[in-house]
């Protein structure tokens, strides 16, 4: 087999979004640490610097449940440094977990990840994605962003100067506009595209879903406290799992199943208000980290270079609060 033709080897990449766990992790799976993490950014990209967002990994298994994120912060800081003694990528930036239901008083659970991450936490990501099907009810309940106690939660985090990682499903796109507006002054992250889904009860429903996606897409582009997350492709609106087939996805798989989706976003909330991510090892079943990246770089090819610098580095840069050499 050929070597990888690396499209755009040049252009700087801030991977904005990348797990990290040990052995029997997520769900059993095997462990993926910055050893396996650095094999992948070691594929032809330039890449700069990681954002490692919460996966539930190495919490504390004893003390009050409010602070047992907090063991994930510390095994992600010491896989910080071990990135830094390897001479690979930096971990630049971790997003943890808290409950933001606790309201003000999560303020006590964000010390002590700042405490525990070494000068490299970031924010927070507490899952609301929910829906009225048994697929993947990740929050537990409907309606958690509009609940009082949580908007408190996401306003002390901007207290503090941290960002809210958003995971939601597409038909919550409704709720979070409204959480960005109750919100204006804290920077939220919204996650996967706003993740239309493609399987389930929206099975075949792709022209209904991705109407209602552009029209809220659009609507919250309008919130300018909100940035978009471009990644995690392993379902497009085809319906099609690109984790089931028999080979992995390719850079032009990716450009002709994503582009509109890519675009659209990039088209309203702007180069500035982008960034993209690559998911992994969430997504590596379907794509390998070098193929993915060039499918990112295709489905850009005709914006500027100021703005794919941006949409590529300096927007998880500036959102991450990432200093650079």
């Amino acid at each position: 087999m050929e070597p990888l033709t690396i499209v755009d080897p040049d252009l700087p990449i801030i991977d904005a979004h990348h797990h990290l766990w040990l052995e029997g992790g997520h769900g059993g799976q095997r462990a993926y640490t910055v050893e396996e993490l650095h094999r992948d950014l070691a594929t032809g990209h330039d890449i700069r610097a990681t954002v490692f967002v919460e996966c539930h990994s190495c919490y504390r298994s004893d003390g009050p449940a409010e602070f047992r994120p907090v063991g994930e912060i510390e095994f992600v800081a010491a896989q910080a440094a071990e990135a830094r003694r390897r001479g690979g990528p930096p971990i630049a930036a971790i997003v943890g977990h808290a409950d933001l239901s606790l309201g003000n008083a999560v303020e006590r659970v964000l010390e002590a990840h700042e405490a525990a991450g070494g000068g490299l936490f970031r924010g927070v990501r507490h899952t609301t994605a929910h829906d009225p099907s048994p697929m993947n009810n990740s929050a537990g309940r409907a309606g958690l962003m509009a609940e009082p106690s949580f908007r408190d939660g996401v306003r002390t985090l901007g207290r503090r100067g941290h960002s809210y990682d958003a995971f939601f499903f597409h038909p919550q796109l409704p709720e979070a506009v409204a959480l960005a507006r109750a919100c204006p002054e804290v920077t939220i992250v919204a996650n996967h595209f706003g993740t239309p889904i493609a399987g389930g009860p929206y099975r075949g429903r792709a022209t209904e879903t991705r109407a209602f996606w552009r029209e809220q897409i659009a609507e919250l582009a309008r919130c300018s406290n909100v940035v978009m997350k471009l990644g995690a492709i392993t379902r497009p609106l085809s319906g099609d799992r690109w984790d089931r087939n028999p080979t992995t996805a390719t850079a032009a798989d990716i450009d002709r199943a994503w582009r509109d989706e890519i675009r659209w976003c990039i088209d309203h909330f702007g180069p500035d208000r982008c960034l993209f991510e690559s998911n992994f090892p969430v997504d590596k079943p379907c794509v390998s980290y070098a193929e993915l990246w060039n499918g990112f770089k295709l489905a850009t090819a005709d914006y500027g270079p100021d703005e794919r610098r941006a949409l590529f580095h300096d927007t998880a840069a500036r959102v991450y609060r990432i200093a650079l050499d």
